[in-house]
């Protein structure tokens, strides 16, 4: 009997302690459409999609562009282009899913939407 209570008590523990420790790791995920990119103050505008709230992202050198070729370092002044680009042709801006933690973007996905076919 009590070879199970220890057994219980330190899987218990063990699991809060778990817990505890990866809560704060799991990083935000915001997706929404990119509609702003401040190069100089590393920052992204970003409308939420179901909210149409405005979220301020910063970005840092540690920041990546993750695409089908693989991960890379976000470079600012490309998607600045890219975004006054996809502005011109009359859309909002760039979809995208950008993970971030405090603010701060880890990960910057851009979505792209298949053409249809006719």
């Amino acid at each position: 009997m009590k070879n199970r209570r220890e057994f219980v008590l330190a899987l218990t523990a063990g699991l809060v302690a778990l817990a505890v420790v990866i809560t704060p790791v799991i990083a935000d995920e915001l997706l929404g459409v990119i509609t702003k990119i401040d190069v100089a103050g590393k920052k992204l505008t970003v409308v939420e999609k179901d909210t149409d709230k405005e979220v301020v992202v910063t970005t840092n050198d540690d920041t990546e562009q993750v695409s089908k070729k693989g991960n890379q370092k976000v470079d600012l002044e490309k998607l600045s282009g890219f975004l006054s680009k996809v502005q011109d042709a009359g859309k909002k801006g760039i979809q995208a899913k950008v993970t971030h933690e405090k603010g701060v973007a880890s990960k910057i996905q851009l979505i792209f939407q298949k053409k249809a076919d006719n």
